[in-house]
């Protein structure tokens, strides 16, 4: 019988009688002994019924976060890595190198994810520094959620190393920690990778909790928790603000998630909007957001940035730059068949300060050329000639290309005229053959390519490798 479909342990059985006390075991594998703690006392218990279920009115929703995941993968490929500070950055000889992630044992000796290269090894000489393989990244990120869907086909992706899973009707005869405890042991013996697994009853408190015990974690967060456990914590440790939003919020003399939740609400609307409104339910436990398995296909802009080497104030090298920028962004929108209105500018000084400039056209743009044309007209009207050290550049609002109309004009009216023939003879073809007769050489190879010949943007295009059901 699969382990999905066991009934509930004999360990959790026995500890029913004892619902606050902490449950602790280990376990060795590959010679390393790793232990896991499940905290029911700080956290609550989830609600049960007699048989130690968990009430259908109350959805049980998991949160599952990879710890370490490139660095985690790269110490299970090579096990000589194991116990050993490494971390993984780009191009160690320029600025550009940061520490896009690091293993544990890195992180004990003050590095970081985000710290610059120079500056980690002149903390820790001793840093063991690994160029990232994304093949071996995608291929770790597939078998885990492959894990997790033989679970349940509620299985939302977030990234490439953390999902949520909506287990409610598993929960109706196997206790939640029980199953979270499943699943996380699949993960380490299988695959080798350690994982934190956060369990509530939404989405918003699941994140939260996969969060506050890492690694090999699992934590339960329940609605009557946040008082305690969240609202005295500063409003810029919640997920989902930012470093702008807590300054707003600071202005508004909120300090603490506990100040946001008990907020005046019409305060919140009239000065953070939408944005805020959402913040603020958040913060009260409120997040009636469904896992929708389906949402990673829906994707909503296509960007991509560089740090550049040195800081940059020659007008020619930033406009060969940003053409470098626009035609990674055109190879990812022509891949998936999509395009945009909306063009965005971003960039970073030599000081540190982070600016985005946006414009709306009348027409979608997908083609390099007419990315280009907009960000450097929206580049040279907004830079001021300052030092720059980072610049990117995002196509926003995508939609597929096939679902979109263009308008037309004195410009690209000729254009479509010329096609008006090839249009009449493929509607005759198409209502006498049928619809799928012809399709467009885009789509065609679209529906041939592989998924993993991907060069930009891996952190999204890893979503290519789940196939809709």
């Amino acid at each position: 019988m699969h382990p999905a479909t066991t009934g509930r342990s004999n360990l959790s059985k026995n500890k029913r009688e004892e619902p606050c006390a902490p449950l602790f075991f280990m376990y060795i594998r590959t010679g390393r002994m790793f232990s896991l703690f499940i905290e029911r006392s700080s956290y609550g218990k989830l609600e049960e019924n007699d048989d130690g279920a968990i009430p259908m009115a109350s959805r049980v929703i998991f949160h599952i976060d990879m710890n370490s995941f490139y660095a985690s993968v790269e110490q299970s490929h090579n096990p000589d890595l194991k116990g050993k500070a490494i971390a993984i950055a780009g191009n160690p000889q320029e600025r550009r190198g940061i520490i896009v992630t690091c293993s544990y044992e890195a992180r004990a000796h003050g590095i970081y994810t985000t710290m610059q290269v120079h500056e980690a090894k002149r903390k820790y000489p001793s840093l063991i520094l690994l160029p990232p393989n994304f093949d071996r990244y995608r291929i770790a990120s597939k078998a885990m959620f492959d894990i997790l869907r033989s679970y349940t086909g509620l299985v939302e992706p977030v990234s490439i190393d953390e999902g949520y899973l909506d287990v409610t009707d598993l929960a109706v005869e196997r206790h939640a920690v029980d199953i979270a405890r499943e699943i996380q042991t699949r993960i380490l013996s299988e695959l080798d990778l350690p994982c934190s697994i956060g369990i509530a009853p939404n989405k918003f408190l699941a994140k939260t909790a996969s969060d506050m015990k890492k690694p090999q974690g699992i934590t339960i967060l329940r609605k009557r928790d946040i008082g305690e456990k969240l609202w005295p914590l500063p409003v810029i440790e919640m997920h989902g603000v930012g470093e702008s939003t807590a300054s707003k919020l600071n202005g508004l003399a909120i300090k603490t998630i506990g100040d946001l939740a008990l907020a005046n609400p019409g305060l919140i609307k009239e000065k953070m909007g939408k944005n805020g409104v959402r913040l603020q339910a958040r913060a009260n436990g409120i997040d009636d957001r469904a896992v929708d398995p389906d949402s990673i296909y829906d994707t909503k802009s296509v960007g991509t940035s560089t740090t550049l080497p040195v800081d940059e104030t020659e007008e020619e090298n930033l406009r060969v730059i940003i053409l470098s920028l626009c035609e990674k962004v055109a190879n990812r929108l022509e891949a998936k068949e999509l395009a945009g209105p909306t063009v965005t500018i971003q960039t970073r000084s030599s000081d540190w300060q982070n600016r985005t400039r946006s414009i709306t056209l009348k027409n979608t743009v997908w083609k390099a050329e007419d990315i280009n044309r907009t960000a450097w007209q929206l580049f040279t009207k907004h830079w001021n000639g300052e030092a720059l050290r980072l610049v990117g550049v995002t196509v926003s609002n995508v939609a597929d290309k096939g679902e979109l109309t263009e308008q037309l004009s004195l410009f690209n009216f000729q254009e479509h005229a010329k096609e008006e023939p090839i249009l009449d003879l493929m509607s005759k073809l198409e209502s006498r053959f049928g619809k799928r007769v012809l399709v467009k050489g885009a789509k065609e190879a679209k529906l041939k390519r592989s998924t993993t010949g991907s060069e930009t943007s891996f952190s999204k295009d890893f979503l290519d490798d789940h196939e809709r059901k």
